[in-house]
């Protein structure tokens, strides 16, 4: 571990005991560690503001400390610049597979629907949006301007875009997490908790259950479950439209922040295998999408 960080951990104020750290695996954007204090577990998130991702942690504390109150997330306890310290919970990280189990997907989407519609209650801070049709437009601007390896294909990219954008059409608002792995979901045995907000903001809630299914590659009849579990069974051929122009473009997302990824971030990560990965499973969905809906 790098001994400056764990310095500058162990001297947080919030400690009422000398502390054990050891750190926790995930994080693309942030550091993590578990820290014992006493008889007491935390979690320490460590990471700067990201532009190049679009990240404000401001927000994300904001919106970790409106999780909590939710009833949704562990409670933070302590936050400085760059650092968050929230209560370890006890649990089963989730994998893909757990996401797939019905009876998990139905928890899933209960829990996602007391987010999306509870943490606006006691958010304060500046609302922020994340619209993923902008986000992909930032990420061709950095893309033409770092020269990248798929700067051909750009604007192939931004035209699908541009067509996913038109046929989503007119959106319900909610704040969304907007980044929905599996890893971001903890079964502690009773309930489940969702966690890590890097990317939260207001959002269709298309757009999470997309991303959610995309992530966790959900069997069509489960997409079929999910949505009608958080909208009530629907035949609307507009709303599937909407929701599989998100699930294309939570796809495209992953791939260009992979790129992106490819010539910005530091980390021992192959990102041009995640690039290749997440462009074939997009290239496919739009492909069965086009034919549906175009």
């Amino acid at each position: 571990m790098n001994e400056a960080l764990v310095n500058k951990i162990g001297q947080l104020e919030c400690w009422q005991t000398a502390v054990e750290i050891e750190p926790l695996g995930g994080g693309m954007t942030n550091l993590n560690f578990k820290v014992t204090d006493g008889s007491q577990l935390f979690v320490v998130r460590i990471g700067e503001d990201d532009p190049v991702h679009l990240i404000s942690r401001r927000n994300e504390t904001e919106c970790c400390r409106a999780a909590f109150e939710t009833g949704v997330s562990p409670e933070l306890v302590y936050s400085e610049p760059g650092v968050l310290v929230v209560r370890f919970i006890e649990g089963k990280v989730f994998e893909e597979a757990d996401v797939r189990n019905d009876d998990n997907l139905r928890r899933i989407v209960e829990l996602l629907r007391r987010f999306h519609h509870g943490v606006p209650r006691y958010y304060r801070e500046v609302p922020v949006m994340f619209w993923v049709f902008q986000v992909l437009r930032h990420y061709q601007h950095l893309l033409k301007q770092g020269d990248s390896r798929h700067r051909c294909r750009l604007p192939e990219l931004a035209s699908i875009a541009t067509t996913l954008e038109e046929l989503t059409g007119k959106v319900d608002i909610v704040f969304g997490h907007n980044d929905l792995l599996a890893a971001n979901f903890i079964d502690d045995g009773e309930k489940i908790w969702i966690i890590d907000f890097d990317y939260a903001g207001f959002n269709s809630p298309l757009f999470d259950l997309a991303n959610l299914a995309s992530n966790s590659e959900l069997s069509v009849d489960q997409e079929v479950i999910m949505v009608e579990d958080y909208f009530g069974s629907t035949n609307d051929r507009r709303q599937w439209c909407s929701y599989y122009a998100m699930k294309c473009a939570s796809l495209l997302r992953e791939s260009m922040w992979s790129m992106v990824s490819e010539i910005h971030s530091d980390l021992d990560v192959d990102f041009p295998a995640y690039t290749a990965k997440n462009l074939e499973r997009f290239e496919q969905a739009f492909e069965e999408f086009r034919l549906e809906y175009q």
